[in-house]
């Protein structure tokens, strides 16, 4: 069995982007489908190939440029994943999740999670906006499995404020002054890749959850493990099976992300503008 990533991999690899990088690090970004170009508009940037940084994994799903980007947005201190590592890619929890570990280390207090989701709330369109307030883990999985390292966290992380509602407020009150209309609602976390059947969609829509989508949960977990705050905004990029009879494809994940992403920078930059010093 292969050797998990632990924290000796976790400083190390911190080690080798401290010396590369200017300074401590507030802010981790994790940019989903079609949503990295907010580390395009990054001031003083710096890029690195994940195939080139110690221990990361690679992406290798369309619309994931694959690069850590750290610079300056908004005159915070960010780091940026262009594209993300998923559980149904082949790679086990602890690479999935092994760039969060790595934000903790850098300094970041606060984690921006995004991801194009599918919609399960049947008032809802795609190109909608919505911040999550919860999830609901179906991946049959969970990265805090195994031997527990108390220099991460704690064996038994409390979920109950896992997206923070101080952060979620933020953002609502963000939204209000932008006139953009931010939905609330219940992420659903599967494993994929493939999408889900209509009869699983309706058994999410009763379970409460508003979105589905294969990756976000796993990273928030550890990141709670961490201490680090999150908040999560997801973007409707398809409506999900059974709600649509459009079939569903990757394509139209991408193409709606992009038709929302005037949006939803403009959101994310006011958000980081404006989000209170930890």
């Amino acid at each position: 069995m292969e050797k998990q990533l632990g924290y000796d991999e976790v400083l190390e690899t911190t080690q080798w982007l401290q010396e590369r990088i200017e300074g401590p690090v507030e802010m981790g970004l994790i940019l989903g489908s079609g949503l990295g170009a907010l580390a395009n508009d990054f001031e003083e940037s710096q890029a690195f190939d994940y195939k080139d940084i110690p221990h990361f994994p690679v992406s290798t799903v369309e619309g994931h440029a694959g690069r850590l980007v750290f610079g300056t947005c908004q005159g915070r201190k960010v780091v940026a994943m262009q594209g993300r590592f998923h559980f149904y890619e082949g790679w086990t929890l602890d690479k999935v999740t092994f760039p969060v570990r790595i934000f903790k280390l850098l300094g970041c207090s606060y984690m921006i999670v995004t991801n194009s989701s599918g919609g399960i709330n049947i008032d809802w369109t795609p190109g909608d906006l919505m911040l999550i307030k919860d999830h609901i883990n179906l991946t049959g999985a969970n990265p805090l499995v195994g031997h527990n390292d108390d220099r991460f966290g704690p064996r038994f992380p409390d979920m109950s404020d896992a997206y923070r509602i101080n952060l979620r407020r933020h953002a609502m009150r963000t939204a209000r002054k932008l006139n953009i209309r931010l939905r609330t609602g219940v992420y659903a976390g599967v494993l994929g890749p493939s999408y889900e059947t209509p009869h699983e969609i309706k058994m999410m829509r009763r379970m409460g959850a508003d979105a589905v989508g294969m990756s976000t949960v796993p990273e928030v977990i550890v990141a709670n493990h961490m201490g680090i705050n999150v908040l999560g905004i997801s973007c409707i990029t398809n409506m999900a099976a059974g709600v649509s009879a459009q079939p569903l494809t990757h394509d139209e994940v991408t193409e709606n992300a992009e038709k929302a992403r005037e949006s939803f920078t403009s959101l994310l930059h006011e958000i980081i503008k404006t989000l209170p010093e930890e």
